[in-house]
């Protein structure tokens, strides 16, 4: 399965959902879907590194960390991402994250997201073998 993220429907709020081969792959594409609900991920410049670290108990723990934790460096460095490298070892997550500052006249941000929650959480090994990572978020 080649690597790819997508919204999907929630009553008031957006789901995110990342697949990839690797546990990994699909956080990253889960952090793509969460930008492209504010931009576009293909205009934003991938001109800024901020290293991100976070833990979580279990692997859906994990994921709304490493999703709230992206939520805190766009909202307090006023940074959108579309690049995203990661590494999980044992509940710890490693990532760096490439974006640049908002440019409201170029990016056109239509929302703001406010956090990821524990709503259709869901972290999963599927037949495939490949990975998928899933949440809803408030916007």
């Amino acid at each position: 399965m080649a690597p790819h993220w997508e919204h999907f429907s929630h009553a008031a709020d957006m789901g995110v959902r990342g697949c990839g081969a690797t546990q990994a792959a699909a956080f990253e594409q889960a952090a793509l879907a969460l930008t492209a609900i504010v931009v576009d991920p293909a205009v934003v410049a991938q001109r800024e590194r901020v290293d991100i670290t976070c833990d979580g108990d279990d692997a859906e723990l994990l994921l709304v960390d490493w999703l709230n934790a992206l939520v805190f460096e766009m909202a307090t460095r006023n940074l959108l991402f579309s690049r995203f490298q990661i590494d999980i070892d044992a509940g710890h997550l490693r990532a760096a994250a490439w974006g640049e500052p908002v440019d409201r006249q170029r990016h056109h941000p239509v929302v703001e997201v406010k956090g990821a929650t524990y709503t259709a959480l869901r972290v999963t090994r599927r037949d495939d073998g490949s990975w998928m990572a899933q949440c809803v978020v408030d916007v």
